[in-house]
């Protein structure tokens, strides 16, 4: 080959893209997997951050990736984990604190869930944390906080289906179901697309139409867990399916003593369609 025909050769030929250093492809792998998050893309979220794991990146920057990736994906245990080793090291940040609250509550862990939520609420307005501070107060049969809590959710996001749920919800959960069914009708028109607050819509209007026991002032969930069921029983023998699953799923709910028996006929009637 002359040297005319070699010159000509190199010059056609692009040269190779070197590859990027170690520390420039962990950072761009990382800012990478943080657009895959806001975007829900899981699994190209967990790819890149692997990617930036095996450059070589490491500290708080791919522990935070790792637990918004589990908070996203459901996985609450790894999550909380996550964040409440985080928030150790910045008490200040509310929103660390809200999400730490949020997956202890879905683990069942009410107490821990409370104490994150609240220094949340206390930094920051966020609706999510109130949100969830008041499904907390539910569980604890706080109704007086998770007026409270709901009420600061929808000053902040008035336009959030969910929060207008979890408050018809928390009614249900009284035995309001007048109160209830307003709620929800609106949580339905914020979010008309949401399975859940149409189930819960459902829920609320067959117990109005089919006359299921109030809660009576005061009265302990022992006693109206026990009514319901007993409500449920009587409309399953009369054939009113809609009645009984209302009353069961109520019973359910109350977590007493009654929730095995009323959830073993609720499954009953529900298999018996």
């Amino acid at each position: 080959m002359n040297l005319l025909l070699a010159a000509a050769l190199a010059a056609a030929t692009p040269p190779s893209t070197p590859a990027p250093p170690t520390a420039a492809l962990a950072q761009l792998s990382l800012a990478e997997a943080s657009h895959a998050l806001a975007a829900g893309r899981l699994d190209q979220a967990r790819a890149m951050i692997a990617t930036a794991v095996a450059a070589g990146a490491t500290g708080e920057q791919v522990d935070r990736l790792l637990a918004d990736l589990a908070f996203i994906a459901g996985d609450n245990v790894r999550a909380l984990a996550g964040y409440a080793t985080l928030f150790a090291a910045h008490p200040d940040n509310a929103l660390l604190a809200e999400r730490a609250g949020i997956s202890a509550l879905k683990l069942g862990d009410t107490v821990r869930a409370i104490a994150y939520l609240d220094h949340a609420t206390a930094k920051a307005s966020l609706w999510r944390a109130w949100n969830a501070r008041g499904v907390a107060a539910d569980r604890m049969n706080d109704w007086a906080a998770a007026d409270a809590a709901y009420a600061r959710a929808a000053a902040i996001a008035p336009d959030q289906g969910q929060i207008a749920n979890n408050r018809g919800w928390s009614l249900i959960l009284r035995g309001q179901w007048d109160e209830a069914l307003e709620a929800l009708e609106q949580a339905a028109a914020l979010d008309p697309k949401s399975p859940r607050i149409a189930n819960n819509l459902e829920l609320a209007r067959e117990a109005l139409k089919d006359g299921l026991p109030k809660r009576a002032p005061g009265e302990n969930d022992q006693s109206w867990s026990a009514r319901l069921n007993d409500a449920g029983v009587a409309a399953a023998a009369r054939g009113e399916r809609g009645r009984a699953i209302a009353a069961f799923a109520q019973a359910i709910e109350t977590r007493t003593a009654w929730f095995g028996r009323a959830a073993e006929n609720l499954a009953a009637i529900q298999a018996a369609q």
